[in-house]
């Protein structure tokens, strides 16, 4: 498995202070955000301009470029997207579902939509990736389910993020076992509650919450998962650089031993 990071956590700070911090606290990678009022290190307006950038600093600091995450599925914005990876030799792009959970005109839209995206997706020769996301029409396993039966293309994945999974109300280790066949990428944070949002970023830090990440990493390795494990920590847009990278740090430290318990130590 490859340890990444998503650079919303640095989404207050100019892109290399993300790639920085990131590396010094031990991953392997990162992932690019492109999440439009977020943080927008990637902006998919400027990519050209920016793709030069980008490769420099995942050089100079010895950062793989794993995935870029950008929500919407607006199919202008996702070609940009699409032509940024195959520029950058990104192999993931993450979206976001989109729809209401519990309403099926939405739902069977948005997978009409996902599949249009992963044809585009295999023109490029990348992977398309989208969640389980509260609220959203793809919000648990059964409908993740349903969007892997309904969407066959090889260049369409599921990115699984436990948070979500968990405040569905279900078992996120159970969860991602159930889908594990079309799991191409990982979001990973943790959770206290089922609240609608995931909490403070430090209580999403890896370690503070109440999921099971050893379990969940474990059915990862005994499935033979070689994949991006990449944190996302989102609202930390006003934090210092300080508390970034003390949750940057701590998450990194936590999947290391999760990695480790289960069989995996790197």
């Amino acid at each position: 498995m490859k340890l990444g990071a998503n650079s919303v956590l640095f989404g207050g700070y100019d892109m290399e202070t993300a790639f920085k911090y990131i590396a010094m606290a031990g991953y392997d990678g990162i992932e690019l955000s492109a999440i439009e009022g977020m943080s927008e290190h990637l902006d998919l307006s400027l990519w050209q301009e920016l793709a030069p950038e980008i490769k420099h600093l995942s050089q100079k600091y010895d950062l793989e470029l794993l995935a870029i995450e950008q929500p919407s599925q607006d199919l202008e914005i996702m070609e940009s997207a699409f032509q940024a990876a195959v520029e950058l030799g990104v192999p993931i792009i993450n979206c976001g579902p989109g729809g209401k959970s519990g309403d099926e005109s939405s739902f069977q839209s948005s997978i009409d939509s996902l599949g249009r995206l992963a044809d585009r997706a295999e023109h490029y020769g990348v992977v398309l990736c989208v969640k389980a996301h509260v609220g959203a029409c793809i919000f648990d396993t059964p409908t993740t389910l349903r969007a892997m039966a309904a969407i066959p293309s090889p260049a369409f994945g599921i990115d699984m993020d436990p948070s979500h999974i968990h405040r569905a109300g279900e078992n996120p280790v159970e969860a991602v076992a159930a889908v594990i066949s079309r799991v191409k990428h990982i979001h990973i944070r943790d959770c206290k509650g089922r609240q609608q949002g995931p909490g403070k970023p430090e209580d999403q830090a890896n370690g503070r919450g109440d999921i099971d990440l050893v379990g969940y990493l474990r059915v990862l390795h005994e499935h033979g998962y070689e994949g991006a494990v990449d944190l996302e920590i989102i609202g930390a847009g006003d934090y210092t650089v300080a508390q970034c990278c003390t949750i940057a740090a701590e998450s990194r430290g936590h999947m290391q031993a999760c990695l480790q318990a289960c069989g995996a130590g790197r």
